[in-house]
């Protein structure tokens, strides 16, 4: 990859770094693969993924996109009698708030895919006696830090007698909590996406954990045969955004060389440089010391900044069950100050009622 193609493709701003680059990743039909050899390895022998095919057609609400985004694939599904046309919908949930409804918006989003195939039918004229829905494969990828312990069911918004439950739809959804899944269940096929999601894994851990983690990765990344090596080549490219948008200043170079020294036939140096050009551009700042030239200088703030934040959230939805948090998410981001939003995480642990908290939240931190 040229500067030319990094720099178009990593304008990434800090805050959309999760949506922007799983979407990326996922957009590469092995890593698709991979995620399916993870979550259903015996479905994934029936799919032919040299002719999967990425649909360009979102089904989010716009009210939502600040917390997740999807993607939707058509593929074979293959049989020892024939082939049929399956479709792949990938859910990507990436803040850390655990949603009841999830079961509710998954049917809702596939619902509007078989809704799109009935007006295509209608619109070519397709005779009723021809009409074939294809069966949706959905799959949540959750890269929250929170275990995800709530059921992907209608039945979680329901007071229901037992008797009733029969005339509820039931469906089965494929799930992976990223942060949550041992290592062993991510790498248990050998692909590469898995042991890329090794490193996304331990993104906020410190840096001697990491560290190992990148070394292990890269060493398993090196012995990769060469029809894997654009695999490779886009890990490692993710593994640099990701010390870009995660770590400190003070990490990142130390962090950038651990990966150069690993992979000598690739000018990861020049690489990193070219995305830092990018993030100063774009007025982020989140510098390199030493290791590259020029620093990014703001980024770290913003990162600290929905740190803090997605702090406070966990912490008052779990003492007090809160669960309509866009509210308090949108005064929060009010905040000017770090110190602010760090005094009022200290209070999110102690305030004996979300009513209290909520009163001091209107002095805009200032407590």
């Amino acid at each position: 990859m040229n500067e030319t193609e990094i720099r178009n493709f990593f304008e990434i701003p800090i805050g959309h770094f999760s949506d922007r680059s799983t979407r990326w990743l996922l957009q590469d039909k092995e890593n698709v693969r991979g995620l399916i050899e993870i979550v259903e390895n015996e479905i994934a022998a029936h799919l032919d993924f040299s002719k999967l095919t990425h649909l360009n057609r979102s089904f989010i609400d716009d009210t939502l996109r600040e917390q997740e985004s999807d993607l939707l694939f058509s593929i074979p599904f293959q049989t020892e009698s024939q082939a049929e046309a399956l479709f792949i919908y990938i859910l990507i949930e990436h803040q850390s708030t655990i949603d009841r409804s999830m079961g509710f918006r998954l049917l809702f989003y596939m619902m509007q895919i078989w809704d799109t195939q009935r007006r295509e039918w209608q619109r070519d004229n397709t005779p009723k006696n021809q009409w074939r829905l294809r069966p949706i494969l959905p799959i949540v990828f959750y890269t929250g830090a929170r275990r995800w312990d709530t059921p992907l069911s209608l039945t979680t918004l329901m007071d229901i007698p037992a008797v009733l439950t029969r005339f509820v739809p039931t469906f089965d959804t494929l799930f992976l909590g990223v942060k949550q899944t041992d290592i062993g269940t991510l790498t248990k096929n050998d692909h590469p996406f898995g042991w890329l999601l090794t490193v996304l894994q331990k993104e906020k851990a410190n840096k001697q954990t990491l560290s190992d983690t990148l070394t292990e990765a890269l060493a398993h990344l090196n012995e990769l045969q060469t029809e894997h090596a654009s695999q490779r080549e886009q890990a490692i490219l993710y593994f640099l955004l990701l010390i870009l948008h995660r770590r400190s200043s003070a990490e990142q170079r130390e962090l950038i060389t651990l990966v150069q020294e690993r992979t000598q036939d690739m000018e990861v140096a020049a690489m990193a440089q070219s995305m830092a050009e990018v993030l100063i551009e774009q007025g982020i700042e989140q510098g390199i010391e030493q290791g590259i030239e020029q620093g990014i200088e703001q980024g770290i703030e913003q990162g600290a900044r929905e740190s803090l934040i997605e702090g406070i959230l966990e912490n008052l939805e779990v003492r007090f069950e809160v669960r309509d948090l866009q509210s308090l998410r949108s005064r929060l981001e009010g905040i000017e100050t770090l110190q602010q939003l760090r005094q009022l995480r200290r209070a999110s642990l102690q305030v004996p009622s979300l009513e209290v908290f909520s009163q001091r939240l209107d002095f805009n931190g200032n407590l």
